[in-house]
């Protein structure tokens, strides 16, 4: 077995000797010989992180490939680019601030033993101040609730993967906060076990209070993806009729007004908003018969990434005709 671990890097000058010495006795301390790779994808690192990356990855013994970006692109960008350039059959990813501990590696691996394609880490007791935990706590749960998958901790960058998994994602964007609904949503099993956290020795966080209002945008993005990606015109469809229903209402109402002579019309802003309404409806369900035009121009999605098995025999041949 060859397992290869994804190191996003981004100003973490001081971490790293420290992290590649702590995976390598992880990976000596597993109970089976394994092979191993660090792939450490430097995100256009501003301080002496590549000058340390080059230094390691002089010592054969530290199994070092080593990624650098032309400038910072993000995470998603850096574990895209580290996950398109492993060689290990199980893939680690882990952030490079020593928050997260090598030493569990042996943990994910028994729990994807149990028939799990990808485990995420859950850091329960976070070693964080409360202006990150607690928005943290917020968004975890309702991404749980709007995502019906129940995890505690989506944007933990520990995990374990099958190398099938990575080879089917697409991640862009900010979208790794969500690799777990992707996955799920391919039918993958993904599971979640707790991890130790550590507090940040070297360096400062790279994140800020935009991240929550981009999570929320990604949200959104990835409900729409694995929700109506091939059935757009449910979702305009569905929000035009709803539309209908409250414009056709709203008219229905006022036409009854009027004819019961109970009073003027049309200076009703009621009667604006019904109208507004009712065009808006017809819209939305323009725009989800023409998304439906482009699912069906662009073509079928590619069945290879629904199957989980398949078994064939020499043997079989096809019926012959008269």
């Amino acid at each position: 077995m060859k397992i290869s671990f994804i190191v996003p890097v981004f100003n973490e000058q001081d971490s790293l000797v420290e992290l590649t010495a702590r995976i390598k006795s992880a990976v000596l301390a597993l109970p089976s010989p394994t092979e191993y790779e660090i792939v450490l994808v430097d995100d256009g690192s501003t301080d002496q992180s590549w000058s340390r990356i080059n230094d390691l990855s002089q010592d054969p013994d530290n199994h070092i490939k080593a990624l650098g970006l032309r400038r910072n692109f993000g995470k998603a960008a850096a574990l895209s680019v580290g996950m398109n350039h492993v060689a290990g059959e199980l893939v680690f990813t882990l952030d490079a601030d020593l928050q997260d501990d090598p030493k569990e590696i042996g943990k994910f691996l028994h729990k994807l033993d149990e028939g799990y394609d990808l485990v995420s880490g859950w850091k329960r007791k976070r070693n964080d101040p409360l202006a990150k935990t607690a928005p943290s706590k917020l968004f975890n749960w309702v991404t749980a609730k709007l995502t019906g998958l129940p995890l505690n901790d989506f944007n933990s960058g520990f995990k374990c993967y099958r190398r099938e998994v990575i080879d089917k994602l697409h991640i862009y964007g900010e979208l790794h906060r969500y690799i777990p609904v992707l996955a799920a949503d391919l039918g993958y099993r993904v599971a979640e076990i707790e991890v130790e956290h550590h507090a940040r020795l070297y360096g400062s966080s790279k994140y800020g209070w935009e991240r929550y209002a981009r999570g929320l945008l990604d949200l959104i993005t990835v409900l729409t993806i694995t929700r109506w990606m091939q059935k757009p015109g449910h979702l305009f469809g569905g929000v035009g009729i709803l539309l209908g229903i409250i414009g056709g209402t709203t008219l229905s109402y006022l036409f009854a007004l009027w004819l019961l002579d109970m009073g003027p019309i049309g200076t009703r802003p009621l009667l604006l908003f019904g109208i507004m309404v009712s065009i808006f409806s017809l819209q939305m369900v323009s725009f989800g018969l023409i998304a439906e035009f482009i699912v069906r121009v662009r073509g079928p999605i590619d069945t290879q990434l629904l199957i989980k098995k398949s078994i064939s025999t020499s043997a079989e041949k096809l019926p012959e005709h008269p």
